[in-house]
Formats: C-alpha cells, sequence, structure tokens
C-alpha cells in the first residue's frame, strides 16, 4: 500500500519536473500544505485504530462496529470544516509560507484545488484506518491500487498529454489528484457497505457516543496535535528554504525531489509504523501487556533490517534516480545534496516512526506528540535556521539540521518507548481485565 502512495508523489514530481521548476517547486510546497490540512483525519484515523485495533483483539465486534460508524459521521463533518476554513484563510497561509513571487500563481491555484480534495481525501484515510485495524489489509491495499492508477493516468494524459489528450500543464495534475480520490473513496464506501458497516446499527445511539467519545478523542487529540507540530514544522522548514539569500527557488525544487525519492524509504517505515499499531492494539486488548512491548521491538528490528537494505541499494544510484525526477541539472544536484544528509539519517527516522507507531496502537499518543513536536520545534527548526541562513548560507545547512534532529528524535522515543508506562493508555475491555502496567 505504502509503495503505491510512494508511486503516486513520484509521478506528480516526475511530472511536475518535466513542467519547470516552478511547478516542481510549487507542487512539493502545495503537497506539505496538504497534508498540514489532513491532520484532523490523521488524528481520527489513529484514534480509530487504538479504538478498533484493541475493541478486535477483546472480541468486541458491536463495539468495533460503532466505533466505525462514528468515525465516518466526524470525518465528513470535519471534511467540510476545514475545506470551508481552507478557502477564508488560503491568502493568509499563501502568506506564511514566504513563496517567492514567481511561483506564486502556480502555487495558489493548486492549493485551492487541494482544498476540495479534502472531504474526500478524510473519508478516504479513515476509511483505511477502518480496515487495517481489522486485519483486512488487502482493502486499503486495492483501494491505492486505484488511486494510484488513476493518478498516473490523469498526470500523463491531462498533465503532459500523452495519447492525445489535451494538456493542461499544472491545472490537469491538480485535478488528477481530485478525480484519483474520488475513486478511492468510492471504491471504499463500497466495500464498507457490501460488508455491512454502512447499515443502521452502525450508527450508535447517542447514549453510546456519550460515553465511547471520550477515548476517541483522547487518543486523537494528541496524535492531531502531533501532526500539527510535525506539519507545521515541515512548512516552517519550506519557508526556511525559501528564505534563503540565494538559490530559494533551486532548494524548493530540489527539496521537493528529494522527498520524493526519500519517500521510497520513507514510506515502507510507514507500513511497519501501521504493523506496529494494529499488532501492539491486538496484544494490549487480550491483556498481554508484556507482549505488545515484545512485538514492538520485533516490528523495528524487521524494519531495520529491511529498510536498510533498501537504503544501501538505494544509495548506490543516488544520482541517476535524482536526475531521473528532476532533469534540471541545479535542482538534481540540490536533490541528490539532500538525499545525502537524510538517507544517512534513515535507521534514527524509523526508529522514532515505529515506536511511535506502536505508542499509537496502545493510545499513548500524548508521549509520541511529546517526543515528535520537542525533536521538530526545539532542534530542527531554529538549528535549520541557524544552519542554513547564518552559518553556511545555504541549504545544505538545513539538510544538516534534519539529520541532527532525527537523532535526538530516535532517542527520545526509544527512552519513552522502554521507560515509560504506556499501557495506562489503553482500553479496558472492563475493570476486570486491568493490565499490570510495562515494567
Amino acid at each position: 500500500m505504502m509503495f503505491f502512495h510512494f508511486l503516486i508523489g513520484f509521478v506528480d514530481v516526475w511530472v511536475a519536473g518535466r513542467l519547470g521548476k516552478d511547478v516542481q517547486a510549487s507542487m512539493g510546497i502545495m503537497t506539505q500544505a496538504l497534508f498540514f490540512f489532513l491532520i484532523v483525519a490523521i488524528a481520527l484515523a489513529n484514534g480509530s485504530v487504538a479504538a478498533i485495533s484493541q475493541s478486535y483483539g477483546a472480541g468486541l465486534m458491536l463495539r468495533v462496529r460503532r466505533y466505525i460508524g462514528l468515525g465516518l459521521e466526524i470525518g465528513a463533518v470535519l471534511g467540510v470544516v476545514f475545506l470551508a476554513a481552507g478557502l477564508l484563510l488560503k491568502d493568509v497561509l499563501l502568506g506564511l509560507l514566504q513563496i517567492p513571487e514567481d511561483i506564486l500563481p502556480v502555487a495558489e491555484y493548486l492549493l485551492s484545488v487541494f482544498l476540495y480534495i479534502l472531504p474526500g481525501y478524510y473519508l478516504l484515510i479513515i476509511c483505511n484506518a477502518f480496515f487495517r485495524a481489522q486485519h483486512k489489509v488487502m482493502i486499503p491495499l486495492y483501494s491505492m491500487m486505484i488511486v494510484t492508477v488513476a493518478n498516473t493516468f490523469g498526470d500523463l494524459a491531462f498533465g503532459l498529454g500523452w495519447w492525445g489528450f489535451p494538456a493542461f500543464g499544472y491545472k490537469g495534475l491538480a485535478w488528477t489528484t481530485f478525480g484519483a480520490v474520488l475513486c478511492g473513496v468510492l471504491f471504499n464506501l463500497f466495500i464498507l457497505y457490501r460488508q455491512g458497516f454502512l447499515q443502521r446499527k452502525s450508527f450508535a445511539p447517542w447514549r453510546w457516543v456519550k460515553r465511547a467519545f471520550p477515548y476517541l478523542f483522547k487518543v486523537a487529540w494528541p496524535a492531531g496535535l502531533m501532526q500539527v507540530v510535525w506539519h507545521s514544522a515541515y512548512l516552517v522548514l519550506f519557508a526556511i528554504t525559501a528564505a534563503l539569500p540565494v538559490g530559494s527557488v533551486v532548494a524548493l525544487a530540489g527539496m521537493s525531489a528529494g522527498l520524493r525519492v526519500e519517500s521510497l524509504l520513507f514510506l515502507p517505515g510507514v507500513a511497519f509504523n501501521f504493523t506496529a499499531s494494529i499488532l501492539v492494539g491486538n496484544h494490549l486488548g487480550r491483556g498481554d501487556v508484556q507482549g505488545a512491548k515484545r512485538i514492538g521491538y520485533q516490528v523495528l528490528l524487521v524494519a531495520l533490517v529491511s529498510v536498510g537494505l533498501l537504503t544501501m541499494i538505494l544509495w548506490q544510484v543516488i544520482e541517476p534516480v535524482a536526475g531521473f525526477i528532476a532533469p534540471d541539472p541545479e535542482v538534481s544536484s540540490e536533490a541528490v545534496n539532500y538525499l545525502r544528509f537524510n538517507m544517512a539519517a534513515i535507521p534514527f527516522l524509523l526508529v522514532a516512526m515505529i515506536l511511535g507507531g506502536a505508542l499509537t496502537g496502545a493510545g499513548a499518543t500524548l508521549y509520541q506528540m511529546f517526543g515528535m513536536g520537542a525533536a521538530s520545534w526545539l532542534v530542527r527548526i531554529p538549528l535549520a535556521y541557524l544552519l542554513g541562513h547564518l552559518v553556511i548560507g545555504a541549504a545544505t545547512g538545513i539538510w544538516m539540521a534534519m539529520f541532527i534532529s532525527m537523532v535526538i528524535q530516535a532517542g527520545i522515543m526509544f527512552y519513552l518507548y522502554q521507560y515509560k508506562d504506556w499501557s495506562k493508555f489503553a482500553q479496558r475491555k472492563s475493570k476486570s481485565t486491568a493490565q499490570q502496567p510495562i515494567s
């Protein structure tokens, strides 16, 4: 599933690079801005994974059904709310991002279309979380395959004008994303209907919602705040890069291209993050606290070995890969510069991601928020400005700050996972199933 996520972003940036470095830079910034608006959806998905995986592990299928119904209701409402808020605050966001004047029209158009995607994207993310939490992992895989095929066809056909279709350039890329997400959402809703989750009994009475919502909220708000902290830090990092005294557009385009290549390593980490969340949640639902802690480390070990080998292989072909996704020589060179620092940080990133996923499965998103937030705002941002603007005076200083912050972030997350009692955040099946704390 995460490989298809990679293909979506890779094709977007590859096509954008063929349309010019201004489009490639704008696509990178606006994609990050879209993720910022998806924060609440990701938070709700994290809360749903914790609640549903623990309920599923405990065999409470009615609770599973009702959490799915509640998640759909909240997701649909919030998608519309953030669409409206985004349209009202669009100009403010564009100003905060310090976007260079020569790429502002492209960035503004991309942001406008991306905002209309929000309701559908909310449901896509949340529905995929529902299926994963029940071990139905093939369904979100098929969903992302559909999105990938639709996105790839649309980018090539309506972005570049292949196969005789009209070439709309960056406008074609934007509306292709809209159509691809819509295809994935319709597929997910159809499967939920076929499996009986869209029936009236999935939508619980108010008295149940009043009792169930507090746990969902307890898990979701730190996860949401963590996403705010994480993605706002990335947006500030883009702004720091955009404000470089020289070569800002090249640096932005190089960062955008580098992020897409890096995602080939980052997204498998996300897959292991999801796996850790589900398995830890299931173990805690059964009352097996020590098994939950052990399975988190087992997932981490597999991730370090498999993604580590992939990183070593990719390192050997880093320059031709960067040149393929960014044909402009200056952009390609900066993408390689970005990747050298960030690929070296992959082992540290994996530690933070997988142990963070395990904490999510336990409902301990408060710990995850603290670990990620401290590394992002107390280390990465001030260090990026210091090294990028005052010491080195180039994008290399920003990439160096990213590496250092990932090392510190890994240390914080390991400490929280190993030494803190995160099992206390899990649901209890009943008062008689209280679990022993993690030692």
